[in-house]
């Protein structure tokens, strides 16, 4: 429901398993090079009322959706979000930073096909998300001729000459007569996609919602990923007592936990040493006992391998095994 606004940057298809944790995500994010996470859950995130792609498309006469329009990423329009609050500004830099920005001078206009709305109620303190399609039509020409300059030839068995299908709007569906006005009439900066769009000519630009549609709730903004302090929270207050107060008993917390990291650590390194000082002990104690013994040509289990030795040995084997073979001395 909520991926489709945002191509084509995410992941469409994640592989999640069930025993996957939040910190698995965490740790590939970097190396794939992924910037945010949109997770809904019950403690940070409310979602009021919801609608389906597929149930804003069928109440539709005539929708608008098609592949060509996802290869783009959407232009997003925040509304009301001029506000002071912590929280504000907080929700409008995450949306701000979930899209690629636009220099408004350089942009080309055939690349957006979609408009992302997120209009902010200070009142009832939730956001409107809704997903629209655009489209750019000529303006200050009739019905009739705009169906021409489309390829789509009206009904023309009433008319006595083709002038009346230029200067009369007649034998129109109602769904064809949307009323354009001020509201969404501008001059075009640069050509864009359609016929009569031109350059510096007057066109009206039509938005039609393909879904999803959602109102959304903020509960609880807070540092960090599924840690840190909270920043706000909708339903719980504190006063700055209480605030020092929880800060002081997080860090105790830390001091406490750093503590028990800095002994287990240092008991790890204890009992190496002390098996280290056993071995040392135990090898010393067993080649006391072969000199008491008189074993000296045993091997010390502690002394290093002798190689040039070991190679003298598997000569002399060699030279014995040719004197009674052959009969002979070897050649040196």
């Amino acid at each position: 429901m909520q991926r489709n606004p945002t191509p084509p940057h995410p992941v469409l298809v994640p592989q999640v398993r069930k025993n996957n944790s939040l910190k698995d995500f965490v740790a590939v994010a970097g190396p794939l090079g992924v910037t945010h996470f949109l997770v809904f859950s019950k403690s940070s995130s409310s979602i009021n009322f919801y609608s389906l792609i597929k149930d804003v498309v069928s109440s539709l006469k005539r929708h608008r959706m098609h592949e060509q329009q996802f290869t783009h990423h959407p232009l997003l329009v925040l509304s009301n979000f001029g506000l002071q609050q912590i929280q504000v500004k907080v929700m409008a830099s995450m949306f701000q930073n979930m899209f690629p920005s636009i220099n408004v001078h350089r942009v080309n206009l055939n690349n957006i096909k979609r408009c992302l709305l997120i209009a902010y109620n200070a009142e009832t303190q939730q956001l409107d998300f809704r997903h629209y399609s655009v489209k750019v039509v000529p303006v200050g020409v009739s019905k009739g001729l705009k169906k021409l300059l489309q390829e789509k030839f009206p009904n023309m068995s009433r008319l006595e000459d083709i002038s009346e299908l230029l200067v009369k709007d007649i034998n129109l569906s109602e769904s064809e007569a949307e009323q354009d006005g001020t509201h969404n009439t501008l001059e075009l900066p640069q050509a864009y996609a359609g016929r009569g769009n031109m350059k510096a000519q007057q066109s009206a630009v039509r938005l039609t919602e393909i879904g999803p549609r959602m109102t959304l709730q903020l509960v609880k903004v807070e540092e960090g990923l599924a840690q840190g302090n909270v920043l706000y929270h909708s339903f719980v207050h504190k006063t700055e007592s209480e605030v020092r107060e929880m800060l002081a008993r997080k860090e105790a917390k830390l001091r406490l936990k750093a503590e028990r990291r800095h002994k287990q650590e240092a008991d790890v390194e204890r009992k190496r040493r002390q098996r280290e000082a056993q071995r040392e002990k135990s090898l010393a104690g067993m080649r006391r006992k072969r000199q008491q013994d008189g074993d000296s040509d045993a091997e010390d289990p502690g002394a290093p391998e002798q190689p040039e030795a070991a190679e003298h040995s598997e000569s002399d084997n060699d030279a014995e095994y040719y004197r009674e073979e052959v009969g002979e001395e070897p050649d040196k």
